[in-house]
């Protein structure tokens, strides 16, 4: 299979309900800061503001794993790594396995990550 036939199913199928919910968990922080849309690979489910991709999410057994794109470093247990991505963006892999995890803290990064998607790192916020 292409990652062109990849769909959000795919990635789906299989998975343990409480991975599922987390991953539904995640698409509501998302959609609660605004229209997006998706673009789907074998790697990820990739969120799409108007300018850019700014996060990244895949239900495993073990829970759910993904990036989200933010303007500075973020120190927390959940996330696993921080790379620079460009000068002003900073990639953060994570990893949830309660939906306790998906707290308002996380919500704050997710609305980061979706200013990222609008492009306010180049433009500024609006």
């Amino acid at each position: 299979m292409s990652d062109d036939a990849w769909t959000i199913d795919d990635h789906l199928r299989g998975k343990p309900a409480a991975s599922l919910a987390l991953f539904d968990a995640f698409v509501e922080l998302v959609a609660a800061c605004g229209p997006y849309t998706v673009s789907v690979s074998k790697s990820s489910i990739t969120f799409k503001g108007t300018r850019r991709g700014f996060a990244g999410a895949k239900p495993d057994a073990r829970g759910l794993k993904g990036y989200l794109d933010l303007q500075r470093p973020v120190e927390d247990p959940r996330i696993s790594s921080v790379s620079p991505y460009e000068s002003r963006l900073f990639v953060h892999q994570f990893r949830v396995a309660e939906p306790a995890e998906l707290d308002e803290t996380f919500a704050g990064w997710v609305g980061e990550a979706y200013a990222v998607g609008r492009g306010d790192h180049v433009f500024g916020p609006r």
